[in-house]
């Protein structure tokens, strides 16, 4: 198991996304997911503090709240690598990275986790209105009381994150240890155009989200009626032209020649990135969770990797 940092957390190479519980999967479906993935001999769990403020009615906190009981329930806190976030918008002057704001808004993330540590503590976005030296010195004094075990970043430019590596650097504080990147085989420019060097010049831990491309790469999105199948096909709609058609029509033939699915092959794509350390997908039940689990062991052959490489390009 990869570990983040010098923090001796040890993280398996699968990290499940929480986005969807207490959203599109409810508390039974989600503690069922829960299971299984521990059962599995995986560990990574990544949530954040807005989840799901999007949907009708929800204040946020609605994926913590679900993970909170679910380990408490199980009495598991132990066995479970938490991630979660801080930054983005929780309601009217409830957002950025201020060391009022933070300081916050991590006590009420570990009363809805029911918990009194996180593993990784990340920065949702960037907060360009406030010095990175006093969001630095707020996740240090967070270390120091024992209630983060490190911290990460999520949605930095290179700049910015290199930058706050250098505060982190001259201060003599802890630094990010993560970079959460949007990265998959249709987002690919991005990330490794412009934060993969930065990622790897200071041996970051990269954990991309949105591995599937909003459900697009499960195959189960091929025309303008399927966008409608789910909550999510909207998301996935943009993708539906002549180069995701490509990237399926591959991520089909590698399939079948692993006996998988298409998402098993893309997040199999993932993993065989030197950079990458734990792709986040999410699943709402325990079938879409043991598909995603198969692409932990396979292995992708050099050209089956430059088939799915030019595919996407």
């Amino acid at each position: 198991m990869p570990e983040i940092g010098k923090s001796g957390i040890k993280v398996s190479s699968l990290c499940l996304g929480g986005n969807v519980f207490g959203w599109t999967a409810d508390e039974a479906a989600s503690f069922a997911v829960l299971d299984v993935f521990l059962d599995a001999g995986m560990n990574f769990i990544d949530t954040a503090d807005t989840y799901a403020r999007w949907q009708p009615g929800s204040t946020g906190g609605d994926s913590e709240r679900v993970l909170g009981k679910w380990m408490k329930q199980r009495g598991n806190r132990q066995r479970v690598v938490l991630a979660t976030k801080v930054g983005k918008e929780m309601g009217p002057g409830k957002i950025g990275l201020s060391a009022k704001y933070i300081t916050q808004e991590v006590e009420e993330s570990l009363q809805r986790l029911q918990t009194d540590y996180i593993d990784l503590y990340q920065s949702h976005e960037d907060d360009k209105n406030t010095p990175l030296e006093e969001t630095m010195q707020t996740f240090a004094k967070l270390i120091e009381q024992g209630k983060v075990r490190a911290i990460g970043a999520s949605n930095f430019g290179p700049e910015r994150l290199e930058e706050s590596l250098r505060v982190s650097r001259e201060l003599g504080l802890p630094r990010y240890e993560s970079l959460q990147p949007h990265y998959n085989l249709m987002e690919r420019a991005v990330f490794e155009a412009t934060l993969e060097p930065v990622c790897v010049a200071h041996n970051l831990v990269v954990l991309p989200y949105w591995s599937l491309a909003s459900g697009f790469l499960t195959g189960k999105y091929r025309t303008e009626a399927d966008l409608s199948k789910s909550e999510r096909g909207g998301a996935a709609g943009k993708y539906l032209n002549d180069r995701g058609r490509k990237v399926l029509a591959v991520l089909d033939e590698v399939a079948a020649a692993h006996t998988s699915t298409p998402a098993s092959i893309a997040l199999a794509w993932l993993l065989a990135k030197p950079s990458v350390t734990s792709p986040i997908a999410s699943a709402t039940s325990v079938e879409q969770l043991q598909e995603l689990l198969k692409s932990v062991a396979i292995e992708l052959k050099p050209d089956e990797v430059k088939k799915l490489d030019t595919a996407s390009a």
